[in-house]
């Protein structure tokens, strides 16, 4: 009877796993314009220029209002966590690679590590001082996931930098 349950208990969690999994999963258009590209060593230092780098993409293809400021606080956390648990035992050439592109109305910020092991999102308690960084981005931004590749894996998120005037008149 235990052997039953604990069967059950195993795929019931390896459901849940590909349902999160599937929620989360995206794959980048490739035929969208890639509108920047930087590369970083594997030091944690990095972040400051990283993010940015990203804001300063956002502002020079004009995108709306804030976008700039959200995705550089959205991808200084996903950049940290990347620097700090996606190059774990990757070798010391390895690198983080940060891609800004555009699909339609959306800025699309991609951070891409040599881990393969996916993102978990945490509840951090009122006094951690870890933990919030992709609750974060899930707040705000428009969408979020990430996708495996054959190089580790891309964490993502996606935030409504060029309104079209259809959605302006919906507002």
């Amino acid at each position: 009877m235990t052997e039953a349950i604990a069967a059950r208990t195993v795929l019931a969690e390896h459901v849940l796993a590909e349902y999160v999994l599937a929620e989360h999963r995206y794959t980048p258009d490739r035929l969208v314009p890639v509108l920047g590209e930087k590369r970083l060593p594997r030091d944690i230092r990095c972040v400051t220029s990283a993010r940015r780098f990203v804001r300063d993409v956002a502002f020079d293809w004009n995108a709306a209002e804030d976008v700039p400021e959200v995705a550089e606080l959205l991808a200084s956390e996903l950049i940290t966590n990347a620097l700090t648990h996606g190059t774990t035992g990757a070798s010391a050439t390895s690198t983080v690679r940060v891609t800004v592109s555009r699909e339609q109305d959306l800025l699309v910020v991609d951070v891409h590590d040599p881990c393969p092991a996916l993102p978990r999102l945490r509840h951090a308690g009122a006094l951690a001082l870890h933990g919030r960084g992709l609750a974060i981005v899930q707040a705000f931004s428009d969408h979020w996931g990430w996708a495996l590749t054959p190089y580790g894996k891309s964490v993502w998120f996606q935030l409504v930098a060029w309104p079209s005037q259809d959605m302006c008149a919906d507002r």
